[in-house]
Parts: C-alpha cells; structure tokens; sequence
C-alpha cells in the first residue's frame, strides 16, 4: 500500500525538480487540478491512472521510486537493482561463448560461409536426353505455409 503522507512529499519533490505549480503539473498530466488539490491536501488518494500520467508524461520519474520511495529521482538510465545485478551475472557464468569465430560475420549483410555441404539437386544424366519419364524418387516430407500475419500451418503427406 501506498503511504500517502510519502507519496504527497515525493509529489512536491517533482513539482521543485521541474519548477511547476500544481495547476500547471495537473495541465501537463492531464487531470483535473481539483484532484491534485485534494491529492496534495492528503483528502485523496492517488489512483493507478494519475501514477502513471506522471510515469508517461515526466520520464524521470521511477515507478518504484513515486510509489515507494526506492530508487533515485531523476532515475538514471544505468539503474540496476541488486537482483537484476545477481541474474546478470548469473547469465554471464552460465552463457556459452562460441569458440569457432568463422560463424560471426563484422559485416552485417555480407555472406554467411557455412562449413555444412548443402545438398542440391541435380537431374541424373544419362545418355538418352529424355528426362521427362524420369521420376524423382525423394518424398514430400512436409509443406509450410507462412502468412503475412505470423501464423503458420504444416501439412504433412499421410
């Protein structure tokens, strides 16, 4: 729960940090000015709407920090909390670094060598130049078909 006593300081905080009044802060939100009076009066409590008009409109406000007290204001862009820090690491340990650097390209969009042969196909040649009662032997083994929206479906030959 929020405790308003806090919350109304933390309010002041950013009304001196950006030099507004409280009508000019109620435009620039986006509420009426009457709720801020009566938020600041301690009349009313703040809602999850008017928390985040401030978080949308004022981003150096920290969420946390508005609702808790945690935190810095303004926040910085370097803010890492002790468990965020403890996963990272975590990550770090546990991540495989590729150890053959043939695979990463300093080129974006130059060409991928890939050490795997690609099989192509290529019709059998025989002395007759009548390829057209030859049969492929390969079988379909499935059938993708994508769409513009993402999905996809898989048809397999029974």
């Amino acid at each position: 729960m929020v405790n308003t006593e806090d919350f109304i300081k933390r309010l002041e905080i950013i009304l001196d940090y950006y030099s507004l009044n409280a009508s000019t802060f109620a435009d620039k939100i986006g509420v009426q000015r009457s709720s801020l009076s009566h938020l600041l009066s301690g009349r009313n409590k703040p809602s999850l709407d008017f928390i985040l008009k401030i978080i949308d409109v004022f981003p150096d406000v920290d969420l946390y920090w508005i609702l808790i007290g945690t935190g810095i204001f303004p926040k910085s862009d370097e803010i890492t909390t002790p468990k965020n820090t403890v996963i990272a690491e975590e990550l770090k340990l546990n991540t495989p670094t590729p150890s053959n650097q043939d695979f990463i390209s300093k080129d974006l969009f130059s060409e991928i060598k890939n050490p795997i042969e690609q099989k192509t196909f290529e019709p059998k040649k025989s002395g007759n130049l009548n390829l057209q009662n030859e049969a492929v032997s390969d079988e379909v083994e499935k059938i993708v078909f994508f769409y513009k929206n993402g999905a996809f479906k898989i048809y397999a030959p029974n």
